[in-house]
């Protein structure tokens, strides 16, 4: 099963609860809104649907619990 995510930053808050929960798949920019990553290479240029990223093995269960904590409802995930 490969999962995937990407975040609405229209919709982001930038309270940083995904960070915090995930940060291995999120984090926060200067511009003060939550961006996916893989690794080194942060998903902001340009972010939302397009920056539809990798959820590293064994990180599933803490991106499922980040889209569901974040109060700005803009975490997406997809599942292949």
């Amino acid at each position: 099963m490969a999962m995937k995510v990407w975040i609405d930053q229209d919709l982001c808050t930038g309270d940083g609860l995904c960070e915090e929960i995930a940060p291995s798949v999120f984090t926060l920019l200067d511009d003060g809104l939550a961006y996916v990553k893989e690794g080194d290479k942060i998903f902001s240029e340009p972010g939302g649907p397009e920056g539809l990223a990798n959820v590293p093995a064994g990180m599933e269960e803490a991106t499922i619990e980040s889209a569901e904590e974040c109060p700005g409802e803009c975490i997406f995930i997809e599942v292949e």
